[in-house]
C-alpha cells in the first residue's frame, strides 16, 4: 500500500526548510525543532487513523508478526502502547509519514541527496501516570540499528497535539551524539530515568536535558546517536505521537555480531526483499520508500 510518489514542495514550504545556521546547530547539538510544517487537517486524519488501528482495522499486512514491538488490546489499555511499522498498515498514518516536507527537512539536516523510510512507531501514553511508568528510558536509536552502515540516520518526532512538559514529551540529551562508548544504550523500556542519569554522571558526562515542547504541527528531529527518552505523562490527556525513523541515501545492510558472538537481526530485515547476494535490501521501495530526493526541488 506504499505510495512512492514524491511531489515537489510549494514556495511556502520551501521557506520552512532549515537554514545553514539551523543545520550547523543540528550538527553541533544533535537535535532540531522545525517551524509549524504540518497542517491541522493532516494531523486530524492521523488521529483518526490511529483510532482505527487501535480498533483492529488494518489497511495492509506485514510478512511477519514477530521481531518488533506491536501493542495489542490484551496488553492492557492503561499502558504505553508502542506499534512499529505502522505506516505500512494504516493509510492515514502513511499519508502523514510520506509528507515530503518531513523528508526535505531531514535531507537538509543530514546533508544527503535522498531520504527513505526505515521504521516508524506510534506511541500512546495514558493520562495521569503518577508512578512514572509512562516514561520512556534513555536510549540511542542507532544502538538498535547495528546492521545499518550509516551513522547519519535520524528520527522525526511528531506529536499530534501541543506538548508541554506535563504531557510527557520527548527529551534529548544535548550533544550526546558526540559521546563515545554509547553503542549499547538500549534502555527504551527502563522507566527509571534517574538510574541511567546517575550512570552518565559517574562516567563524567555533562547532562543537559532539552524537552521537545512543541506546538501541534511542529516536528523535532534528532540524530541517530543522540540519547533521548521521554517524561511521564502527568496530564489529564493522552499523549499520542509518531516517531519516523529515516535513512540517508548511503545507508545499506551490514552483518553485525554482538560481543558474545551472536549475529544481530533487526525487524527491517524480515520484511524487505533480498539482494542477489542474499542480504536484506534496505532500499526496497515497498517497505522503505523514498519520500524526498534532490530531484524534488
Amino acid at each position: 500500500m506504499v505510495n512512492t510518489l514524491t511531489p515537489r514542495l510549494t514556495e511556502e514550504q520551501l521557506a520552512l526548510l532549515p537554514t545553514e545556521e539551523d543545520i550547523a546547530f543540528y550538527e553541533e547539538h544533535g537535535w532540531y525543532i522545525s517551524k509549524k510544517v504540518l497542517s491541522d487537517d493532516i494531523i486530524s486524519e492521523a488521529i483518526q487513523g490511529s483510532e482505527r488501528f487501535y480498533r483492529g482495522e488494518r489497511d495492509g499486512t506485514l510478512p511477519t508478526n514477530t521481531g518488533f514491538t506491536d501493542w495489542k488490546p490484551e496488553d492492557g489499555y492503561d499502558v504505553v502502547r508502542n506499534n512499529e511499522f505502522i505506516s505500512l498498515r494504516n493509510r492515514e498514518l502513511q499519508k502523514l509519514v510520506m509528507q515530503p516536507i518531513i523528508g526535505a527537512i531531514a535531507a537538509r539536516l543530514a546533508r544527503t541527496e535522498s531520504i527513505r523510510l526505515l521504521d516508524d512507531q506510534l506511541v500512546y501514553k495514558p493520562p495521569q501516570n503518577p508512578d512514572g511508568k509512562s516514561a520512556v528510558g534513555w536510549h540511542a536509536d542507532r544502538a538498535y540499528w547495528s546492521t545499518c552502515t550509516s551513522h547519519n540516520l535520524l528520527t522525526a518526532w511528531i506529536p499530534f497535539h501541543d506538548c508541554d512538559e506535563s504531557i510527557g514529551p520527548l527529551v534529548v540529551l544535548d550533544k550526546s551524539h558526540k559521546w563515545s562508548g554509547i553503542e549499547d544504550t538500549r534502555f527504551f523500556n527502563n522507566h527509571n530515568l534517574e538510574d541511567m542519569e546517575h550512570k552518565f554522571y559517574r562516567e563524567g558526562r555533562k547532562l543537559v536535558k532539552v524537552p521537545m515542547t512543541l506546538q501541534k504541527g511542529q516536528i523535532s528531529f534528532h540524530h541517530c546517536w543522540t540519547i533521548h527518552g521521554s517524561l511521564p505523562n502527568h496530564s489529564n490527556l493522552r499523549r499520542l505521537a509518531l516517531a519516523v525513523h529515516l535513512q540517508d541515501h548511503s545507508n545499506h545492510y551490514q552483518p553485525f555480531w554482538t560481543k558474545q558472538g551472536k549475529k544481530v537481526q533487526i525487524a527491517d530485515e524480515l520484511i524487505c526483499r533480498k539482494l542477489p547476494n542474499g542480504n536484506p535490501d534496505f532500499s526496497d521501495p515497498r517497505v522503505f520508500p523514498v519520500f524526498w530526493s534532490t530531484c524534488n526541488k
